[in-house]
């Protein structure tokens, strides 16, 4: 053991942990943790068996990490939570190993977990992600890189965030949010690009405006989300269509509608998806008839 092991803290002998790591008073560290190297365990944090961290992770102040699943069925074992590099987990965050034996909640790189946030079972976290306070992450949901969940957000299970997409505070998601997009939490709908994230995550104004193509085919264009898709992939040229692409054609639960830009804001009105089983996207005006 090391002197950065408070003397209150509680380590089972099964643990294994990086000789610098820090461990406040009245943690709880159980059988079978992984602390890689520069790992930093504020007082009062759980770390539940099955839990691997890598390297220079900072826990805060009842945090619990690598609970057992929210879920009616139960097994004898759990699977395991595998955690990455240099993550921020704030106060009170919680976030589940996978339900069953074999299987891991894995939780990439960098990522940032605001006060109170929940990551469940057999999700899949990217790297630089955020996740805002009160955020409700649940089970087998995919969070790929750089997305932002903002505060009180509720992400319904098996859903999809792709890269670079913001949902805004509040939002309740049911589908999947495509890539680069923005979701407006006041009508959960679709309202335009990321265009502050993309400009932080690097992306110059040939790039942006590539991905300004795509959205208006897929929201703009009328066209369904096949023609749509069969539109994008001939768009060889264009590596962000192809991505697009691919995460319409993946989509299990179909994509989040589109809506327009609140009053006052002078923008093209954006198509919406359709959430049937065979998801086609509406112009707003016929969608309003429609309703």
């Amino acid at each position: 053991m090391t002197t950065n092991i408070h003397p209150a803290a509680i380590i089972n002998p099964g643990a294994r942990i990086a000789a610098d790591c820090f461990i406040g008073p009245f943690s709880v560290i159980e059988q079978d943790v992984v602390l890689g190297e520069g790992c930093f365990v504020d007082s009062h944090v759980v770390i539940k068996a099955g839990t691997v961290l890598g390297q220079r992770n900072q826990i805060a102040s009842g945090a619990v990490i690598g609970g057992i699943a929210q879920h009616k069925q139960h097994f004898d074992q759990s699977g395991s939570l595998v955690i990455g590099n240099d993550n921020v987990f704030r106060e009170f965050v919680t976030v589940h190993r996978a339900l069953k034996p074999g299987q891991q909640t894995v939780i990439g790189d960098r990522n940032l977990l605001m006060v109170n946030a929940h990551v469940a079972h057999d999700c899949r976290v990217g790297s630089d992600v955020i996740i805002a306070n009160n955020a409700m992450i649940a089970g087998h949901v995919h969070l790929a890189d750089r997305c932002y969940i903002s505060g009180a957000v509720g992400i319904h299970q098996f859903c999809r965030i792709g890269t670079l997409a913001m949902v805004g505070g509040q939002s309740h998601v049911t589908q999947d949010v495509p890539p680069y997009v923005t979701m407006d939490g006041l009508t959960s709908r679709i309202v335009g690009l990321n265009s502050v994230g993309m400009r932080r995550a690097g992306l110059g104004p040939q790039e942006r405006t590539q991905i300004k193509q795509v959205y208006r085919i897929v929201y703009r264009s009328g066209l369904t989300v096949s023609e749509a898709t069969d539109h994008l992939r001939q768009l060889g040229d264009n590596s962000f269509a192809q991505d697009f692409a691919s995460f319409l054609a993946n989509s299990q639960r179909g994509c989040v509608r589109g809506d327009r830009k609140p009053n006052g804001v002078s923008i093209e009105p954006a198509s919406t998806l359709a959430a049937d089983s065979n998801p086609a996207i509406i112009p707003l005006d016929e969608h309003r008839r429609a309703a």
